[in-house]
């Protein structure tokens, strides 16, 4: 049996970092040994580089089959593998159709399998009218479900309203599989000026806090009837994760995620037609990431997935109106070290970024038996990089599909330098 050893002074396991050798054999840790060990047909010593688990994104944006000129699985698992991410689930939108239906998910999975080069797992949809579908979706594999509070901006993915809810609550709630919610209340959102605008304040305000905060209090309402497991995606507002952590304080199963856009930007440094910048719910001022830095540190805030979103340079642009341009920010290959960036200015241990983004990610989706950390039996997805370097972000080498991001520019400090899926070595830097 041929067996690999990847050997560091900086392997993260058991919720530290530690000197020594992970062996690998077909395809899964075999043994965390000692740093000494070499018993290995080939041994890698990667000196103080980090060894980790691979990161498993929990929301990523594939678009393909039908936009896949957005991206697609060829060129988002690439960017994937170049940050370190060695699975990702894969949003029921922005694809034609969307993953409401098993038909749908089956035509995903199979353009996945001829193209991916990583881990591809399925969250499916729930949208008004197809809560029949839940059960057969559940049964076909997916990992969790997704849905909109507010218009999703896409047509065949419609959000929902508390009928809805009162309709699939009941029914996840018995599989026990978590409902991801964009919590964002209609009512409380404030429509485009004539003409739109450039203006970077304007669009922050037409998306309050209180949109979210609201929404979610909303949700935790509704669903204190069924029971179901929550998960809020995105959330960009202090104020919101207090919200949550009282739902859970009172026995509710919900949890929640931040992306790295928030944690990495703030609203006072985005220019007028900056439309780069552009998401839903917006990038909030120093005060709101400030917050959410603190909620992460605490655990209030579960977990770190990067929400990647990528469309068509001409739909991102738009001569920088903001009401115009898409809302979405492509960063699979840079959360690494986006989040790595700003957790070494917090003092946070590199230990806490396998928690954020590798423990916490396969919790939520059900892949924590075998995936999410360095331990014997776990499959060897694993990515090595240097915490110590840093690099300027230059969009030509960033791997998904159209290069737009407001990272452009950037310092950012973890420089990924290899990615190994179940073993095999899908990206070395060179």
């Amino acid at each position: 049996m041929s067996e690999l050893a990847l050997r560091s002074r900086r392997v993260v396991t058991g919720g530290e970092c530690v000197p020594a050798t992970v062996r690998v054999a077909e395809g899964r840790i075999s043994e965390v040994a000692a740093y000494e060990d070499r018993n290995a047909d080939r041994v890698i010593d990667f000196g103080e580089s980090v060894v980790m688990a691979g990161v498993v994104d929990t929301h990523v944006h594939v678009n393909e089959p039908g936009r896949t000129e957005w991206e697609g699985f060829a060129t988002a698992t690439r960017a994937a593998a170049a940050g370190g991410v060695t699975t990702i689930l894969d949003m029921p939108l922005n694809s034609v159709p969307a993953t409401t239906s098993v038909v749908a998910l089956r035509a995903k999975r199979k353009v996945a399998a001829a193209l991916a080069t990583v881990n591809v797992e399925f969250i499916g949809g729930v949208i008004p009218g197809n809560a029949g579908e839940i059960d057969a979706l559940c049964d076909a594999g997916v990992r969790a479900f997704k849905c909109f509070l507010s218009p999703s901006g896409v047509d065949e993915f419609p959000n929902v309203g508390e009928d809805d809810l009162r309709i699939a609550l009941p029914i996840l709630a018995r599989r026990g599989v978590p409902l991801l919610v964009h919590a964002e209340l209609p009512s409380l959102l404030r429509d485009a000026p004539p003409g739109g605008s450039r203006s970077y304040a304007t669009y922050l305000a037409s998306r309050p806090p209180e949109a979210e905060v609201e929404a979610i209090r909303f949700l935790v309402r509704v669903n204190a009837e069924y029971g179901a497991r929550l998960h809020i995606v995105h959330v960009s507002s202090g104020e919101s994760v207090s919200v949550i952590r009282e739902a859970r304080a009172g026995g509710m199963t919900i949890s929640c995620e931040t992306c790295p856009h928030y944690l990495t930007f703030a609203a006072e440094e985005i220019a007028d037609g900056a439309t780069e910048y552009k998401c839903a719910p917006p990038i909030r001022g120093r005060s709101e990431r400030d917050a959410l830095w603190r909620a992460l540190i605490a655990r209030d805030i579960q977990l770190v997935a990067s929400d990647h979103s990528p469309c068509p340079p001409a739909m991102k642009n738009s001569d920088g109106d903001f009401f115009a341009a898409w809302g979405g920010i492509a960063s699979l290959q840079l959360s690494l070290p986006a989040v790595w960036t700003g957790a070494r200015e917090h003092g946070v241990p590199v230990a806490a970024l396998a928690t954020w983004m590798c423990e916490q990610t396969s919790a939520l989706a059900g892949l924590s038996t075998h995936k999410g950390k360095i331990a014997p039996g776990f499959d060897a997805d694993l990515v090595v990089w240097n915490p110590d370097a840093c690099f300027r972000v230059e969009p030509a080498t960033l791997r998904h599909r159209h290069p737009i991001t407001p990272y452009a520019g950037r310092d950012l400090y973890g420089v990924v330098q290899e990615t190994y899926v179940g073993g095999r070595c899908m990206f070395t830097r060179v």
